[in-house]
């Protein structure tokens, strides 16, 4: 049977309180929407359940159309799996990297999108794209200018300024190939009167750099930042609909692991 069979449980069983009420009150504040963008920090755990909370809603309203993932490659998908599905018939589908991302964060969010009956689809670029997108001049030109130079300074940024120059286009070409292969995921799986729901890092659902910028003018996105902290002063309003502030967590230094990772001392 496929994905269109009914629920074998209720979605919100377990989830209940002032955590769901909270999540609850933020969804309504952005819908309608035919496309969702809830953009994590991949190391909060409220995040994740965040994630859980917002596809339990949708799916209890009988508006999700599908659950998108940066977790999962473009073409692996849940659609023929029933909802009383194993965990693992369902990394399976997916072909989940447990590696790169920890079934135990995503899973819950994951089993209650294929426990809903709502397919789960890849939408990240594959690593064997990787590469040719390095060397592809033509994703240079899939954003505007300032844009595009935002994007290279984030990509310096986010690695601690410790990149070559040389490498800066190259890995700014992977973030945009993997920006349009999410948009065409989310596109493709948008259905009228229903949301498809992006789960990823929080670079990837910038209004002004990330997925948005590759969607169609036709589909009514919203893209929800969230936050572990305070705001940042870089925070632009512009980027995105809202930003979901959950608690701060512990300070932790990236770049010291950054540089582990690269034999730098």
């Amino acid at each position: 049977m496929g994905c269109a069979s009914q629920p074998e449980a209720p979605v919100l069983s377990h989830l209940t309180g002032q955590a769901l009420a909270v999540t609850t009150s933020r969804l309504d504040a952005l819908l309608p929407a035919d496309v969702l963008l809830l953009g994590e920090q991949h190391d909060a755990k409220a995040h994740q359940q965040i994630h859980q909370q917002v596809i339990a809603l949708l799916a209890e309203r009988s508006l999700l159309a599908a659950v998108a993932l940066e977790m999962a490659d473009v073409g692996a998908t849940t659609a023929g799996l029933h909802p009383s599905s194993t965990e693992q018939q369902t990394k399976s589908a997916l072909k989940w990297n447990n590696k790169g991302w920890p079934w135990e964060a995503y899973g819950p969010a994951v089993m209650a999108a294929v426990r809903a009956g709502v397919p789960v689809l890849g939408a990240n670029l594959p690593n064997t794209q990787m590469r040719p997108s390095m060397g592809d001049s033509a994703l240079d030109g899939q954003l505007p200018g300032p844009a595009l130079k935002a994007q290279q300074q984030l990509i310096r940024i986010g690695h601690c300024n410790l990149l070559p120059e040389s490498q800066i286009t190259p890995m700014t070409r992977i973030q945009i190939a993997k920006d349009i292969s999410m948009a065409n995921t989310l596109a493709k799986a948008a259905l009228p009167g229903k949301v498809v729901l992006l789960l990823s890092g929080s670079g990837h659902t910038d209004r002004l750099l990330g997925v948005p910028q590759h969607l169609p003018a036709s589909l009514k996105v919203k893209a929800a930042r969230l936050r572990a902290g305070d705001a940042a002063e870089g925070d632009k309003a512009e980027a995105f609909d809202a930003v979901w502030q959950t608690p701060a967590l512990p300070d932790k230094d990236y770049c010291a692991e950054f540089k582990a990772q690269m034999g730098i001392k």
